[in-house]
């Protein structure tokens, strides 16, 4: 028998409003779902075609760990670091005007007491060869269920306005 999962978004989809925003942020997530999906469209105010956004879980600051691969419209490499769980590629300041990337981040299990794991798929737009395709595994080597997510740009930069970003809660049965 296949099983079935109906997504429930968890509270309101954030838009950055004018002025922009700093980060975006999750808090008080319930543990009544089996996973998580965090879809975002983003643009930064960072002078560069190319940002990054980090994503933060529960306010820890140490033990994460990912590996990604990337291309960017003329080669293709891979990288792994332990700053934060997951590096969101954005578009920043001088991409293409009004064009926004676009992400989504798998969380399984986000409240059972296991490891967090972490899978993202991201890609920027840009009417040019430097656009970005990112598909990254990531860890949280932590075991507390996970009940806040922030997502702050990785250059300093802002969320400007019209970025969105949507929570969502998975039910398996």
């Amino acid at each position: 028998m296949a099983t079935a999962n109906t997504f429930v978004q968890i509270g309101s989809t954030v838009t950055v409003g004018s002025g922009g925003a700093a980060n975006i942020s999750f808090s008080s997530i319930p543990a009544t779902y089996t996973d998580l999906v965090l879809i975002i469209s983003g643009r930064s105010d960072y002078a560069a075609t190319i940002s990054r956004a980090k994503m933060q879980i529960n306010a820890i600051t140490t033990n994460y760990s990912n590996t990604m691969a990337y291309g960017d419209g003329s080669s293709v490499s891979s990288t792994t670091n332990t700053d934060y769980i997951t590096y969101i590629y954005s578009v920043g300041s001088t991409a293409t005007a009004s064009t926004f990337s676009n992400s989504n981040i798998y969380i399984p299990n986000y409240a059972g007491s296991n490891y967090k794991s972490v899978s993202v798929d991201s890609v920027t737009e840009n009417n040019a060869t430097a656009a970005y395709a990112v598909i990254e595994a990531g860890l949280l080597s932590n075991t507390a269920a996970i009940s806040s997510l922030t997502i702050t740009d990785a250059n300093s930069g802002n969320f400007v306005q019209y970025s969105t970003a949507s929570l969502y809660g998975i039910l398996k049965y």
